[in-house]
């Protein structure tokens, strides 16, 4: 990785007066711009929750009109205990019986059903931990041979398509596109052809987002770092 811009700029002195100044609002950039952003997207999100929340509460029972101020985050709040509300009881036995119910109904209903069936197992998949899905960053071949790209193991292949390809280990790969990681391509590869990483899922999501601009770090032994470069004859 090269040289970070945010290096000491009381190094700079043989630099000239136009050239510091300039260096010192790309430095101030870099460190105000990220956090600005990030509280500014939470913001967003914040207040959008706050207007739901308040249209949707009666009057008499809006904490706002409770509150002599209004403070930010109150919406998000009533939220969060709404959801964990609803999880206490989706686990109690009552809870469960109109859970069962309800997916019952919806199960009938010929669009609705795979809708459903679809984010149900993806949310299960992501937030239940019920799997190792996304906890694999590779490398692959695509879209043709000598060009690589980065990807994630969801699952190993099983059932109908496992048996066609014929491949003892054949294994899911969410090939995702950048900068928007939600797009991609799913594809079934053997377990040979692919170069695991020993970055993590969210440095790889990272890596995908910036277009290759902000890598993670090299985790490898020190030894097989210095024999990669002894090959490569850096």
């Amino acid at each position: 990785m090269g040289q970070s811009p945010l290096i000491p700029i009381h190094r700079r002195w043989g630099m000239s007066l136009a050239a510091r100044l300039r260096a010192y609002l790309f430095a101030g950039i870099l460190v105000t711009a990220p956090i600005s952003i990030t509280l500014y997207i939470a913001w967003i999100i914040i207040d959008a929750v706050d207007r739901m929340v308040s249209g949707i509460i009666p009057a008499a029972y809006n904490p706002e009109s409770l509150l002599p101020v209004t403070i930010p985050g109150v919406g998000l709040l009533v939220v969060l205990v709404f959801l964990i509300l609803v999880g206490m009881f989706a686990a109690g036995f009552v809870g469960r019986g109109l859970v069962h119910i309800g997916e019952g109904v919806v199960g009938r209903m010929p669009v609705l059903r795979g809708i459903y069936s679809s984010v149900k197992q993806i949310f299960e998949t992501v937030l239940a931990n019920k799997s190792n899905a996304f906890r694999e960053v590779v490398l692959v071949e695509f879209p043709r041979r000598g060009a690589w790209t980065m990807a994630f193991v969801t699952a190993p292949t099983t059932g109908e398509v496992k048996d066609l390809v014929g491949d003892d280990e054949l294994l899911n790969v969410f090939v995702p596109t950048t900068p928007n990681p939600t797009g991609g391509y799913l594809l079934f590869v053997p377990r040979r052809e692919v170069r695991t990483l020993t970055m993590t899922v969210e440095e790889g999501l990272k890596f995908i987002i910036s277009g290759g601009i902000v890598t993670g770090p090299d985790r490898r032994p020190v030894p097989e770092q210095d024999r990669q470069k002894l090959l490569a004859g850096e």
